[in-house]
């Protein structure tokens, strides 16, 4: 059944925030739970726990507590849409979010890092990379744990996701 969601998760963001890291929509368990990847089976927050090299707080706001301390912020590419589940690929009737007022609110991110092809193809489909000309944009490998082409291993991912640190 295709639903219609809202994304009312908060950016995650302060005023010192040098990263931002951008999902396509949080699942239908991350939106229930009120929290970003908030299935346990995804890597997001071991991956983000090992490239800090900081223990993997247990309860979810120490867990973005991390992320701020170390100057990262965590928001997503869409504000609603329609999809059926939690994949990307059912995505339709997209709205983003506002990108070039967020942006201009918050001079001192430096970096983007899309988790996964969705989350960028949103973002490039709606806002023009260009006006955001001081940000540097990546490409991440997906934490999610749904099997797709193009799977890399947890060890993989980490490698990957590595490159956030020369912004920290």
């Amino acid at each position: 059944m295709v639903e219609q969601l809202t994304n009312n998760l908060p950016v995650i963001v302060q005023l010192n925030t040098k990263v931002m890291i951008l999902g396509s929509m949080p699942s239908t368990l991350s939106l229930e739970k009120q929290q970003y990847y908030g299935n346990k089976r995804n890597h997001f927050w071991p991956i983000m726990s090992e490239i800090l090299a900081c223990p993997l707080p247990e309860k979810y706001m120490d867990r973005t507590t991390m992320l701020l301390e170390n100057g990262i912020g965590l928001w997503d590419s869409i504000a609603s849409c329609e999809r059926q589940g939690s994949l990307d690929a059912t995505i339709t009737e997209e709205i983003p979010h506002d990108f070039a007022q967020f942006f201009s609110s918050y001079p001192a991110i430096q970096a983007v890092f899309f988790n996964g092809a969705k989350a960028e193809t949103i973002f490039k489909k709606y806002s023009s990379m260009q006006q955001f000309s001081h940000i540097t944009f990546y490409k991440m490998p997906s934490t999610s744990p749904i099997p797709g082409k193009n799977i890399k291993s947890f060890d993989e991912k980490v490698v990957c996701w590595k490159k956030i640190i020369q912004y920290l």
